[in-house]
């Protein structure tokens, strides 16, 4: 998902943003000759997510600087631990500066906070995924953090997925369309490789989800009483997905009714930017 030539499309518009017409600060205030070491270092705890996309904003600006990365993608870190280092020109380091840790706080916090519901469930099978509300044309860094931090991908896209969600059901009913009609015909089109998914908000509308040959039924802001009737009409016909408000508090006894899937959109439009900064050397 986050492929080298991604990376470069997506960093190098933000470094294009930053500096359109250079760094007027760094051109006319440093040598240019004058050089520097910079390390990020971590100003809090966390799990760390976006190394490549740190290394590729400085190579974006200036390709003679080094850069060594010394974490992986989800490992965790402490207060002042040194994350990566980055030395050359001055000039280089100071352009890129901003737009690499901008990426790296994103993606790391997302990572983090993704981590935390992880870790929350713990013991227990659900999937903790990701939605699609993500920061627009940044879903590929986003999610690649949710991987980080132990979680799952929903669909990247709409391309990937069929997923009637309430106002796909809204229009077939104003359309008079039956709803398990109109899935198994929809199935009757697909490749069989496709994924179906029904969204549903009560209880009454699981059977025809289930006689249409949903793959999975997402159970959207259902209380968890509801959730445990839910998981236990729908047995083994179906994948089960529990989403809508979730938070940090409540994933845990979301869970605990039995549900496969929890999908958390706070876990991409919500997150903190983590705690980062870029130090440079005075010795």
């Amino acid at each position: 998902m986050l492929t080298p030539a991604h990376i470069t499309r997506v960093v190098g518009a933000a470094l294009e943003e930053d500096a359109p017409w250079g760094d007027i600060t760094s051109t006319t205030l440093l040598p240019a000759d004058s050089t520097a070491t910079a390390d990020l270092v971590a100003r809090e705890s966390g799990v760390f997510s976006g190394g490549a996309v740190f290394a590729a904003a400085f190579a974006l600006t200036d390709p003679s600087l080094t850069v060594d990365v010394h974490v992986g993608d989800g490992d965790r870190f402490a207060p002042d631990d040194v994350l990566a280092s980055v030395s050359g020109s001055a000039r280089g380091v100071l352009a890129a500066e901003r737009i690499a840790l901008n990426f790296t706080q994103r993606m790391s916090g997302i990572a983090t906070m993704t981590a935390d519901y992880v870790q929350a469930v713990d013991g227990t099978s659900v999937r903790i995924a990701d939605t699609r509300k993500t920061t627009p044309g940044l879903r590929a860094f986003e999610r690649h953090a949710v991987l980080c931090g132990g979680g799952h991908n929903h669909r990247f896209s709409l391309s990937d997925a069929v997923m009637a969600k309430d106002n796909h059901l809204a229009v077939l009913q104003r359309s008079g369309v039956d709803l398990a009609t109109a899935l198994r015909d929809a199935l009757s089109r697909l490749p069989h490789t496709t994924h179906v998914i029904v969204e549903v908000d009560r209880l009454d509308q699981i059977p025809a989800v289930l006689d249409g040959g949903a793959h999975t039924v997402l159970l959207d802001n259902f209380s968890l009483d509801d959730l445990r009737a839910g998981v236990a009409l729908i047995g083994d016909r179906a994948q089960t997905e529990a989403s809508g408000g979730v938070t940090i508090d409540t994933v845990a006894a979301i869970a605990a009714t039995g549900v496969d899937v929890i999908s958390v959109g706070a876990l991409t439009h919500s997150a903190r930017a983590l705690d980062l900064g870029l130090d440079v050397r005075i010795d």
